[in-house]
């Protein structure tokens, strides 16, 4: 039986407008923000295998409020609060950067992604605000494919160990296009660390994105890709650290990762000349550390996952070939086993990107997927998707 994929893409809005996950505000037709129709702000609750593509305004009996809404009840991979009722994160309703939703009976005024939030941008400059909109939307996305993988989001409130929050903060002015560094600000680095995520916020910028990108050599920098890079530091950090037959496969496939870390970025970074990826790593970057090379196939793992999502959902046909659903959890056998096997997975994807290519191509766009996924690339990219589906089943028995 056909199952429908956990997260729609994109949903005709009842204004008969179409909405995508990063959609916070309603658009009229000429594309100028319009006002919110009574039939609700196309809002989303996180933990529903389908998304509407709007809220009702809630018909439950409230104190004379118009800020609860009420949604369907379409099967769910968590919980759902009484009634499917719901109300608006507190990042709408203060700063318009958020569109997830919040249980009604949750006591926290915050959405799911948003309450991991450790530190966000400071908004006295009247650009970062926009900014930030765009962490917060990377960020939503980034953490929709661990839900509909059935991964744990906990927050550090929650689980103090492995929880995991974010830090979005600047070291340089926005201003200048994130060229002049702030009076007294400590340098501020994208990474890892137990859990916390920290994102700068110029990778928000895309003419700092771009400028990054062209001095460093790289094929491809976006900011969903730093924020799935990061969580691929977090799986480690979750899934391969704490477990020894883990990490002996680990060492195995990437290597050693005891080898000084620090002085293998000092040696990316020290202004030497850029190579290619070896026929052994995925980017050139994953080659600087075993720790990085895990990073960043764990990032094109999820990129993958997502991809395929989407096109399955828009119908997307190559030469006469249906994109097939990607492996979540709905698609996933009662018992735990895996909907498909990574070989399957990976001839799936490189098909879709070579269309994707194409596609490009015909606009006289760069590639949309500039990678080569070698045997040894494809063996490493087959154990993240291993270590993913033991977790899944782990999580759901």
């Amino acid at each position: 039986m056909k199952t429908s994929p956990w997260l729609r893409t994109r949903r005709q809005a009842v204004c008969r407008l179409m909405i995508s996950r990063e959609t916070v505000h309603c658009q009229t037709r000429s594309g100028a923000p319009g006002p919110v129709s009574d039939r609700g702000p196309p809002f989303f609750p996180p933990e529903s295998s389908r998304w509407p593509s709007r809220l009702r305004p809630s018909s439950t009996r409230m104190p004379r409020r118009r800020d609860f809404w009420r949604t369907g009840s379409p099967p769910s991979i968590v919980p759902r609060p009484a009634a499917g009722i719901y109300r608006q994160c507190e990042n709408y309703r203060s700063h318009q950067v958020c569109n997830w939703m919040v249980p009604a009976d949750d006591p926290n005024a915050y959405c799911r992604a948003c309450r991991l939030n450790a530190v966000i941008p400071d908004l006295g400059p009247p650009q970062n605000r926009g900014y930030w909109a765009k962490l917060e939307a990377a960020k939503r996305r980034a953490l929709y494919t661990l839900l509909a993988l059935g991964l744990s989001v906990a927050s550090k409130e929650e689980d103090p160990a492995r929880g995991l929050q974010f830090r979005f903060m600047s070291d340089k002015d926005a201003g200048s296009e994130f060229t002049q560094p702030l009076w007294g600000q400590e340098p501020v680095y994208t990474g890892h660390n137990s859990g916390e995520i920290t994102i700068n916020l110029a990778e928000a910028d895309d003419i700092a994105l771009t400028r990054a990108r062209i001095v460093l050599g790289e094929h491809y920098r976006t900011l969903l890709g730093h924020f799935r890079h990061e969580l691929g530091h977090y799986f480690w950090y979750m899934f391969i650290g704490p477990d020894q037959g883990r990490l002996a496969q680990f060492r195995g496939l990437f290597g050693d990762e005891q080898q000084d870390y620090r002085q293998a970025l000092d040696r990316y970074y020290g202004g030497g000349p850029r190579h290619e990826a070896g026929p052994d790593f995925i980017s050139a970057y994953a080659a600087v550390h075993p720790w990085e090379d895990w990073a960043e196939t764990c990032a094109h793992y999820l990129h993958m996952i997502d991809t395929l999502e989407t096109a399955g959902d828009f119908g997307v046909q190559l030469q006469g070939w249906q994109i097939p659903a990607a492996p979540l959890p709905q698609a996933l056998p009662a018992g735990g086993g895996m909907a498909i096997d990574a070989p399957t997975l990976l001839r799936d994807w490189m098909r879709l990107a070579v269309g994707m290519n194409a596609l490009n191509r015909s606009m006289g766009m760069q590639d949309a997927y500039p990678f080569v996924l070698t045997d040894t690339v494809r063996r490493k990219l087959q154990y993240v998707h291993e270590v993913v589906m033991e977790e899944r089943r782990e999580r759901s028995s």
